[in-house]
């Protein structure tokens, strides 16, 4: 007896935490800190499991929605003032296919904090209401939790001072813990932005201005000098003081921006007109309109301290060199630099590190093996094509920055369609200009084409014409993340070539439907309901089954299965027309009608939004709170399927559709 109810109990224990799907991946604690006499500090700590990753506050616009926290409206400037915004932890950066664009996310836990100065002395408890987003591989989850800080409860602020990022906490010690999440992947960061800086170091060596100093340069030491080896250590030292050089230059722009400092002015419009002016300048410059010189004064003094001899002569030499090649390397190095700033941290000075190891390099290389100067290519008219194809590069690169600043403001006169009609021209071009059909100043008489420029023809004008299918929705996935996003700047969401007959025409067919009272033209223009009740009455007035669909708007995984699975030609046919679409956004921050909002019985949370009724909904019904979760229910909503969740496979989906229709139809 004892056995069979060990068992029992055992298999109910099992069978409900089984049937337990409401996710919980964030965990939130919090803690007051009282730092002077009526301020305080209230802190949010967020523990994060393993594979999934809980969203920035930063993050662009139309992006995931980022985590948020709301003060309470009838306490806020009567009760207590905020001191300046919630500040958070290091965040990390990635680029997100689906959104096309980058996104600051954290892993494994994250640290926020708010400073409050208290305006009434009987104030004992704030609340604050966080709103956020969670997402793993395969589902998303929009949570909201309301917090109340006590202030009788407050620690002492401790009087260590740490140095942080802008958008960290400055005085609690677990946002240095943060810092140490995921090391292996800073690393990676560091070790690509070193080798990127490092290949535009090299580029750079290709120019006119630096492959001439190479073979003079190491020339001179090894004739100058009173034996081999003691040129070979000045030929070294030489190309140590290049490293020194450009990684101090790295070093003052570390020390001037800070950690995230660079990073929050880069997504500015100042930052990014400015970016687009100086690479449109450095690309003419490179193009031969003109010359970025420095006053001649610069140039005789350095000259004056080459002469001086020994180790300080050696480094005026090198010194020199960034000087005079200065209208070659200072539009790379600092497209270089100012990239590698936004990364904030070390990463200026890994950058230069980088770039000038590069130019460092062949230095070192050729004093040890002098012979090889004899099998480097004799300076020519090449060096110039070189210089001309990186200004067409510096000039594409510069619609990058003007496509932000129409994005932040919303100009839309950068369509889409516009920047890739912009590199199209460009790169043609250039296709063009490397064929011999368009000459440049500077250029020397060209008689023959040789094999390497006919081949870098050939790539240019094919990566040209790869980009004209854009102009008609082509995603173009090798520059994904450099054009505006088709979702939002696009003059037209499928292309250039496409128009609407007339509202209601479908992306796949073009046939016109009457859109029903309540609905909404949904993805691919399926007629979908945004309100459960109305959907239901619809449904049962034509007699067709309901699929419901628990959505976001920033729900990532919601959109590849709709621009993936959905698009699908016999799963398309069946949501226009077999089933009755009903897609309830859970993180819809529109304002329910007064007389609608209520306390919940279920979560004890206020429920204010439509969003948060719908997730509500989904929580009680289905007992999950992940999206996108789908379900087919008859007219009276019963449910005729089980519940399925992020569904990759079009043939799983659509036989899990037809299941569901089915039993509508036999019933």
């Amino acid at each position: 007896m004892k056995s069979f109810l060990a068992t029992l109990i055992l298999t109910l224990v099992t069978f409900f935490n089984v049937q337990s799907q409401i996710l919980e991946p964030v965990t939130w604690t919090h803690e007051v800190k009282k730092t002077s006499e009526n301020e305080y500090e209230l802190v949010f700590k967020a523990d994060i499991e393993d594979h999934w990753h809980l969203y920035s506050q930063h993050l662009p616009e139309d992006g995931p929605l980022p985590t948020e926290f709301l003060f309470d409206s009838t306490q806020v400037d009567k009760s207590f003032k905020l001191i300046g915004k919630v500040t958070e932890s290091e965040s990390i950066t990635e680029y997100d296919k689906v959104f096309d664009m980058e996104l600051n996310f954290f892993d494994g836990e994250a640290t926020f904090a708010q400073k409050i100065e208290v305006l009434e002395n009987t104030l004992k408890t704030v609340s604050v209401e966080i709103a956020y987003q969670a997402c793993d591989d395969e589902r998303c989850i929009y949570k909201f939790k309301t917090i109340d800080f006590n202030l009788n409860n407050s620690t002492k602020a401790t009087e260590e001072k740490t140095t942080v990022s802008p958008n960290k906490t400055d005085t609690d010690k677990s946002a240095l813990e943060v810092e140490t999440i995921d090391k292996t992947e800073e690393s990676k960061g560091l070790l690509k932005i070193f080798f990127t800086a490092f290949f535009l170091g090299f580029l750079v060596l290709l120019t006119p201005c630096v492959f001439p100093m190479i073979p003079m340069t190491v020339s001179f030491f090894t004739k100058q000098s009173k034996n081999r080896a003691s040129g070979i250590k000045n030929a070294l030292l030489y190309g140590v003081f290049i490293i020194v050089i450009y990684t101090l230059l790295g070093t003052a722009v570390s020390a001037l921006f800070g950690s995230n400092a660079m990073y929050e002015f880069s997504t500015g419009v100042v930052f990014n007109t400015i970016m687009f002016f100086a690479l449109v300048i450095f690309a003419f410059s490179f193009l031969g309109a003109f010359e970025i010189m420095l006053p001649n004064s610069w140039v005789n003094k350095v000259d004056q301290g080459a002469n001086k001899g020994g180790i300080l002569g050696i480094f005026f030499m090198a010194l020199a060199l960034a000087v005079v090649s200065f209208s070659c390397t200072f539009p790379i190095a600092g497209t270089a630099l100012l990239d590698a700033a936004t990364k904030g941290g070390i990463a200026p000075i890994i950058s230069m590190l980088g770039f000038s190891s590069a130019i460092a390099l062949p230095f070192a290389l050729f004093a040890f093996f002098p012979s090889w100067l004899n099998s480097m290519p004799k300076s020519g008219g090449w060096l110039n094509t070189v210089k001309v194809v990186l200004g067409f590069l510096e000039l594409a690169f510069a619609f990058k920055f003007l496509s932000m600043v129409d994005l932040v403001l919303e100009w839309h006169f950068l369509e889409r369609e516009v920047f890739i009609a912009i590199w199209i021209a460009i790169f043609g071009t250039l296709g063009l200009y490397l064929l011999g059909k368009i000459k440049l100043p500077h250029d020397s008489p060209l008689n023959h084409i040789s094999v390497g420029r006919l081949s870098l023809a050939i790539i240019t004008l094919a990566f040209t014409v790869y980009m004209i299918p854009g102009l008609w929705g082509a995603p173009l996935k090798l520059i994904s993340g450099f054009p505006p996003p088709m979702s939002t700047n696009s003059e037209s969401p499928y292309g250039v070539g496409y128009m609407k007959k007339q509202v209601g025409t479908t992306a796949t067919s073009q046939e016109v439907r009457e859109l029903p009272e309540g609905a909404h033209f949904g993805p691919h223009d399926i007629i979908a309901f945004h309100d459960y009740d109305t959907g239901l009455a619809y449904a049962k007035s034509v007699n067709k089954p309901v699929m419901l669909d628990f959505t976001g708007i920033t729900c990532v995984n919601c959109r590849k299965m709709e621009e993936q699975v959905w698009i699908n030609d016999r799963i398309f046919k069946l949501l226009n027309n077999e089933l009755v679409l009903i897609s309830l956004y859970v993180d819809d921050r529109e304002k329910l009608p007064k007389d609608e909002q209520y306390e919940s019985e279920f979560s004890g949370n206020k429920i204010r939004t439509y969003g948060q009724k719908w997730l509500e909904f989904q929580q009680k019904r289905y007992n999950t709170n992940a999206q996108p979760l789908y379900v087919i229910q008859d007219a009276n909503g019963n449910d005729l399927t089980k519940t399925v969740g992020y569904t990759p496979d079009a043939n799983e989906y659509f036989e899990w559709m037809m299941s569901g229709i089915t039993k509508f139809k036999d019933n």
